[in-house]
């Protein structure tokens, strides 16, 4: 089983897309939309890599990532904020600009539904604009998917609501064939 949150989930995505015939089932939370899509995320990707090379880690995440529109409490936010400092900003900036579009035009993929025939879950957070689109249109092509948007949580869903989370986790989980 197969499991991502955000740019992890773009390459849960990717790896079950090359193996699907190694994958029982699949998770794909937070996924995020690629540069140009609408959505919070996606639309503030560019800026987002730009201020992380003009005004480094600690400003660009306090305005997108662990700030007050992230959905996340203090404890989840101090995590999120420890957790993103530990990287480099040219190379966060990097992924930004590269990673994101190889994400969207994985979700568009036209041969997307002959490839992935496992059980797939599907989570976003309620406030997570970037990632409800992209979330939305997977569960429109798999319409057996479990489609799961957790009230008030943000991008960093399973910090945010980590109760509802692990609920729809544990719930998908069980109901995987052995």
């Amino acid at each position: 089983v197969l499991g991502g949150l955000s740019l992890g989930a773009g390459v849960m995505l990717a790896t079950a897309m090359q193996h699907p015939e190694r994958v029982r089932g699949l998770v794909l939370a937070s996924l995020p939309a690629g540069p140009g899509r609408a959505g919070a995320f996606s639309g503030n990707a560019v800026a987002m890599a730009e201020m992380l090379e003009t005004e480094g880690s600690e400003a660009t995440g306090a305005r997108f990532v662990w700030g007050p529109d992230s959905g996340l409490d203090e404890r989840g936010a101090k995590m999120v904020r420890q957790g993103f400092l530990e990287h480099d900003p040219l190379a966060l900036a990097q992924v930004l600009r590269g990673v994101l579009g190889e994400v969207a035009s994985l979700v568009e993929a036209p041969d997307l539904e002959s490839r992935l025939t496992m059980p797939i879950l599907l989570i976003a957070g309620s406030r997570d604009a970037g990632s409800l689109g992209p979330i939305r249109r997977m569960a429109e092509r798999f319409p057996d998917a479990r489609l799961e948007i957790v009230e008030g949580a943000g991008h960093v869903v399973n910090l945010a609501a980590p109760k509802a989370f692990n609920a729809a986790l544990a719930s998908f989980l069980d109901s995987l064939p052995a």
